[in-house]
């Protein structure tokens, strides 16, 4: 018995840093969504200039849904990207999240406006809906309205090319 005593903190510390070599194997940007393949959470808001808009506009085009603030470092230095993708013909929802209107209509005035229609979700209950943890996030979203994608993180070249570029083609060919 003594000597089971003096082994137990070596068990410990072995199954402790078998658990923490597991964590290094996980890829931090990846965060798996309850939403992929699912449709669109139901939702009455307005645009950031006081327009109406439901799910209903994610119905007939694959929509990019791109969730950001004024307030998000990350989200201004996505937004080139954005734009030349809108440029490109890339159908883009915004989603401005918990955010000041009036700064968000700025930011898109000084910035350039590459979505189509920007949602206003003041209470972030839409992005509670979607799950998001932050900004940005974007989601890929087929032509019926069903989230086929999550990306949470800046959207850049590489990460369009790599990542949602194949998957939006693939939805635009179907």
């Amino acid at each position: 018995m003594q000597r089971v005593k003096y082994f137990l903190p070596l068990v410990v510390f072995i199954g402790l840093g078998l658990f923490l070599l597991r964590g290094l194997e996980l890829d931090p940007s990846e965060m798996p969504s309850a939403l992929i393949d699912k449709p669109m959470p139901v939702f009455e808001l307005t645009t950031l200039q006081g327009e109406p808009v439901d799910v209903s506009i994610f119905r007939g085009q694959v929509s990019l849904l791109n969730v950001w603030a004024t307030w998000c470092i990350s989200c201004r230095a996505e937004h080139p990207q954005l734009n030349a993708l809108s440029e490109q013909g890339v159908n883009i929802v915004g989603l401005n999240y918990k955010d000041d209107t009036a700064l968000a209509i700025k930011w898109l005035d000084d910035l350039g406006d590459p979505y189509a229609v920007t949602i206003s979700d003041k209470d972030g209950r839409l992005g509670i809906d979607l799950g998001v943890f932050g900004a940005p996030e974007t989601f890929i979203v087929d032509k019926q309205g069903v989230i086929r994608y999550k990306h949470v993180g800046v959207v850049d070249e590489r990460v369009w090319r790599d990542s949602l570029q194949p998957i939006h083609a693939q939805l635009l060919a179907e």
